[in-house]
């Protein structure tokens, strides 16, 4: 008889946005004339910008004649989708990428769930502490978490990323094996340094030591001082893989693009120690078996946002989500909130008021001023206390979220 892979048994019943819908769509049938408005689930709301949208008008036109018809794709991407990426996202920075290293996904968050395939699934793994949870979900699903003893899995190091230290990471004081982190920072809204990115980087050249760097959101940096790749880093193409996303960066949320990097000098280790295996070929090679590629019409459309015109639109739809974060974080400081984030990243990092644990305060946000939110203690122990908030709302709705929650707070 077919057995089932028990580990998926250990996940908790529902995605924590799951949750949040559910908890969301009980209250709109107890109260069918709110007009609830959402700060929290990180969907964008611009329309495509001009140029991607003719690119995409483009493929589809091609797709209609013999001559311009696609069928299957290289499953790592078109060539002129990869040389556009080296040549606009990191030549420019003085990182040197070869289009071999590039690999065109879905979205990043398929890759980042799925790039654990590559290592042993006894390895085991450090995350920053909130934490996407994609990062911890998919490792549970193959056995690699551990157990789950007080809301912490066994064989994962959390990071603690607080507000006693700034929320920056501190380097574990043992060695492990895997270690994921995201800059911006997906939900706490904060950077890290270059300074103590290359801790980072040393740490896992000593400890031979993999990072999965998630850099989804480092086209919303404002200050120049803030590294937007690992590869930034001297020694990083020996120890990282590096993911992109198209998702927010170009509201390609529902048309499903994005990048990763595997440097053809990263490696991993056997059992034995006496070998070691580049995981460049290895992830083309696990492509190629279980991805068919992105679609024609995708690519084009991402292929465009790095002509000068789509870098320009591109651009006027982060500044107007950037512009929306500026707005959060001014009246909710001046509501007396405590607010993190929102300054690089279209994530705002908030305390709750008076130590109200997180789903309290969630529940008293939807029911009092009917806006959402999500729970901060949703991304891992250390979220309790925070909730975050989106910047990706249209403006409208963003003031009048605003406006409701101050005449809550202040009522």
């Amino acid at each position: 008889m077919a057995l089932i892979n028990e580990h998926y048994l250990k996940l908790t019943k529902n995605y924590l946005f799951a949750d949040i819908a559910k908890k969301v769509n009980a209250f709109k049938v107890s109260h069918p004339k709110s007009n609830v408005i959402s700060l929290g689930i990180g969907d964008v709301t611009r329309p495509l910008c001009p140029a991607v949208i003719e690119a995409m008008h483009k493929a589809v036109d091609e797709m209609a004649t013999k001559d311009g018809f696609h069928g299957y794709g290289p499953e790592q991407g078109y060539q002129f989708l990869r040389e556009a990426i080296v040549k606009n996202d990191f030549l420019p920075r003085g990182i040197h990428i070869d289009p071999s290293e590039v690999f065109i996904n879905d979205g990043a968050k398929s890759d980042t769930g799925n790039i654990g395939e590559l290592v042993r699934w006894d390895n085991s793994v450090g995350v920053t502490d909130p934490v996407y949870p994609v990062y911890v979900d998919s490792n549970v699903m193959c056995g690699r978490a551990g157990s789950l003893i007080d809301g912490k899995w066994s064989n994962v190091t959390y990071i603690p990323c607080l507000e006693e230290n700034n929320f920056v990471p501190q380097i574990p004081d043992h060695r492990v094996d895997i270690i994921y982190l995201c800059y911006p920072n997906n939900p706490t809204g904060t950077v890290i340094s270059r300074e103590e990115l290359r801790k980072w980087v040393n740490y896992a050249l000593k400890n031979d030591t993999l990072i999965f760097y998630d850099a989804a959101y480092e086209a919303y940096i404002q200050d120049e001082n803030v590294p937007h790749s690992i590869y930034e880093i001297k020694g990083a193409r020996k120890v990282a893989i590096e993911f992109h996303s198209y998702s927010k960066t170009a509201g390609f949320t529902g048309i499903r693009c994005g990048y990763t990097i595997v440097p053809k000098e990263l490696t991993a280790s056997s059992m034995d120690g006496n070998e070691r295996y580049p995981l460049n070929p290895m992830w083309y090679r696990r492509q190629c078996t279980k991805f068919n590629g992105t679609s024609y019409i995708s690519q084009r459309a991402a292929e465009a946002i790095y002509t000068p015109e789509g870098k320009e639109q591109v651009k006027a739809v982060i500044d107007y989500y950037m512009g929306n974060a500026k707005i959060m974080r001014e009246t909710l400081t001046k509501l007396g909130l405590k607010v993190y984030g929102g300054e690089n990243a279209p994530y705002l990092w908030v305390k709750t008021p008076e130590g109200s644990d997180s789903w309290k305060f969630f529940e008293q946000m939807l029911y009092g001023a009917q806006v959402v939110c999500t729970p901060g203690v949703g991304f891992g122990p250390s979220g309790e206390g925070f909730v975050r908030l989106t910047s990706f709302g249209n403006r409208e709705d963003c003031e009048e979220a605003l406006q409701r929650l101050s005449s809550w707070i202040k009522g």
